[in-house]
């Protein structure tokens, strides 16, 4: 029998996380047109608000339902502007493990919104949810996402040598595939021990322009 996530959301000191609702599809695709978005995912380069439509009422919606993953829209407590999205894929539900991705918009870069939300995303998924294990994966290049994945306790495991295809924008415009390598990290219920600790080490979540 397949499991699937709950509809809910997740408070934090400054951050809601909930689900995508129909009216950010032009907040979420303005934050999908980002050059930090293009080069280090597979979103489709232009975004439109369509697509944005679609990804909110039928591609989320369609993941949870068949228990793959959860997309979770990213919100400023005080403001409720959407900043980001956090994404879980890949679910195995046997294992209890799933992939933790997270894009925050290029207008709330600096704040720490991606460590704010990645741990309080795993700290739900591996005590509320009794997961055993969350996957993160991040290209050789993409160092911002790599510090957001050290901040809240993930440990690398390894390098996956030329598994990912990043992309860089030409000089007339056009995209154009780069490949390079995956480093795989993990987080386990007890990882997540010393992971408040160590952000009130570093002085909180600290600036740093985060994406994945």
């Amino acid at each position: 029998m397949t499991s699937t996530f709950p509809n809910i959301s997740i408070s934090t000191e400054r951050l809601v996380l909930r689900p995508l609702d129909e009216d950010d599809a032009p907040a979420l695709a303005e934050m999908m047109n980002d050059e930090q978005v293009g080069a280090w995912t597979e979103v489709p380069q232009p975004f439109t608000q369509d697509q944005a439509r679609h990804w909110i009422t039928e591609y989320a919606p369609a993941e949870r339902t068949a228990g793959r993953g959860l997309d979770l829209a990213v919100t400023e407590f005080l403001t409720q502007r959407l900043v980001g999205i956090v994404q879980l894929a890949k679910t195995n539900w046997h294992v209890r493990s799933t992939e933790m991705s997270y894009i925050i918009a290029p207008w709330a870069r600096g704040e720490g919104y991606a460590s704010e939300a990645a741990l309080a995303t795993a700290q739900w998924l591996l005590g509320d949810q009794k997961f055993e294990r969350i996957e993160l994966r991040t290209a050789a290049d993409n160092t911002a996402s790599q510090q957001v994945a050290q901040k809240i306790g993930c440990i690398s495991e390894g390098v996956l040598r030329n598994a990912c295809i990043a992309h860089h924008r030409t000089e007339d415009g056009t995209w154009t595939d780069v490949r390079t390598d995956y480093i795989v990290w993990s987080l386990l219920p007890e990882d997540l021990e010393g992971a408040d600790e160590q952000l009130a080490d570093t002085g909180g979540f600290a600036s740093y322009r985060d994406w994945n």
